[in-house]
């Protein structure tokens, strides 16, 4: 399920196939989760709004007419569901200046909306990100052990985790890097 397009995916959960609904999410969790975040919600929160997005595709599954396109729907209903509670958290702050509201909803004072210039790298961090998930398993630990890591490994360390000789870790990154740009469609 995991290479399907969106629109295969989206095409197999209107029939109700819970193997495709489980890859939609799996595929689009992270970028809906930090929508949230990034606006400044608390983690519980953030939590809500991932739910209600993912609540709202379920009732409007049926009407969406570009399934392909359905990044772009869940992106757009995460940030009007996160301006929504952003909005509701001034209006009941506001409503009663006596008294000391708990800001247990919101960790981060910006009251700001997410600017699109984030939203956008949120995306390209995506679609990234689903790129190197989509590589056969010893590209993908490559990328991951040099590029997701706080710390990249030494070539020592990748040479032993995946059996191969250190001067070949080089050329085997080149090649991973080239199919992660196919990928992508930045390679011509």
């Amino acid at each position: 399920m995991e290479e399907q397009t969106d629109e295969a995916l989206v095409r197999d959960c209107r029939r109700g196939s819970q193997a495709a609904w489980e890859s939609l999410v799996k595929r689009y969790q992270s970028l809906i989760y930090t929508i949230p975040r990034r606006a400044g919600l608390n983690e519980s929160t953030s939590a809500d709004v991932f739910q209600t997005v993912f609540t709202r595709l379920v009732e409007q599954l049926d009407h969406i007419e570009q399934p392909d396109r359905i990044q772009a729907w869940l992106v757009t209903t995460a940030r009007r569901e996160t301006w929504r509670v952003i909005l509701g958290n001034k209006l009941t702050r506001s409503m009663s200046p006596s008294e000391q509201p708990e800001v247990d909803d919101v960790d981060i004072p910006d009251n700001a909306p997410l600017a699109d210039e984030e939203l956008i790298r949120l995306e390209q961090q995506h679609e990234v990100r689903t790129a190197v998930e989509s590589l056969d398993k010893r590209c993908r630990e490559l990328l991951t052990m040099l590029f997701y890591r706080p710390t990249p490994a030494s070539y020592t360390e990748i040479a032993e985790n995946l059996k191969i000789t250190p001067g070949s870790i080089g050329p085997t990154r080149a090649r991973c890097l080239q199919k992660v740009l196919r990928l992508l469609k930045l390679e011509s």
